[in-house]
């Protein structure tokens, strides 16, 4: 692929990919760009960040420990976020730790 082809691919997917970080909107990026690699780069990683915010979310019902869980995990949750959606509008497939290596075997 040519590096024209790969600026055109992530400016189309641009949008998309920043939406994929906030919450479940990257089921939106999952459903109308499943052929834009960029986009769905950003949407896997965006899908399991928001698994991870459910089962944090399910976590924090535990007293005490829940409550520990739910403010450090929202607080990493959100600020993983924000540095996902930096980077994709930048236009740059970032790794986040974790997170990549199990977005990389979600098969859609």
């Amino acid at each position: 692929m040519t590096k024209l082809e790969d600026e055109n691919i992530i400016r189309e997917g641009k949008f998309f990919a920043i939406i994929s970080y906030v919450s479940f909107l990257c089921i939106i990026t999952l459903i109308l760009k499943k052929d834009n690699r960029f986009a769905l780069y950003h949407a896997k990683q965006g899908l399991v960040l928001f698994v991870m915010e459910v089962a944090a979310f399910i976590l924090s019902i535990i007293p005490l420990l829940g409550w520990l869980i739910g403010v450090f995990g929202y607080a990493l949750f959100f600020l993983v976020s924000i540095w996902g959606i930096m980077q994709s509008a930048l236009g740059i497939y970032c790794r986040i730790p974790a997170v990549t290596e199990i977005s990389e075997k979600v098969i859609l």
